[in-house]
C-alpha cells in the first residue's frame, strides 16, 4: 500500500465479536467520512444499508466508485487494501461481516 493505516472520520462499531466472526457497523455522516486507510486481513462480506454510491481510494493514488443497493451483499477476500469515503450528500452505513475463522 502506498499509504500507512490512517484513522478516518467514519465511526466503526462493532455488534458481534467471537472466535469466527466479527459484525462491525460502519456510519459515515457526512459526504467525504472516510474509514482511513486499511488492510483487510480476513474475507468479509459487506451489506450496504443505504442505496447511492462509495468511492474507494486504492493503493499508488487509484480511485473507483462502486455503486451499492441497500440490503445487496458483496463479497472481498482477504488482503485488501484501500481507504473507504463517502460519496453521496446523505448519512450512509454498512455491515461488515469478517470471518475470523480462517
Amino acid at each position: 500500500m502506498c499509504n500507512g493505516n490512517t484513522l478516518g472520520s467514519a465511526k466503526g462499531v462493532v455488534l458481534i465479536e467471537n472466535d469466527r466472526t466479527r459484525v462491525t457497523e460502519w456510519r459515515f455522516s457526512k459526504h467525504g467520512d472516510d474509514t482511513g486507510w486499511h488492510r483487510h486481513e480476513y474475507d468479509y462480506v459487506v451489506v450496504p444499508l443505504f442505496d447511492g454510491s462509495l468511492r474507494l481510494d486504492e493503493p499508488c493514488n487509484v480511485s473507483k466508485t462502486a455503486d451499492v443497493k441497500n440490503g445487496v451483499p458483496y463479497f472481498r477476500n482477504a488482503g485488501v487494501e484501500h481507504n473507504v469515503i463517502n460519496a453521496n450528500d446523505f448519512e450512509c452505513a454498512f455491515i461488515e461481516v469478517e470471518f475470523l475463522d480462517q
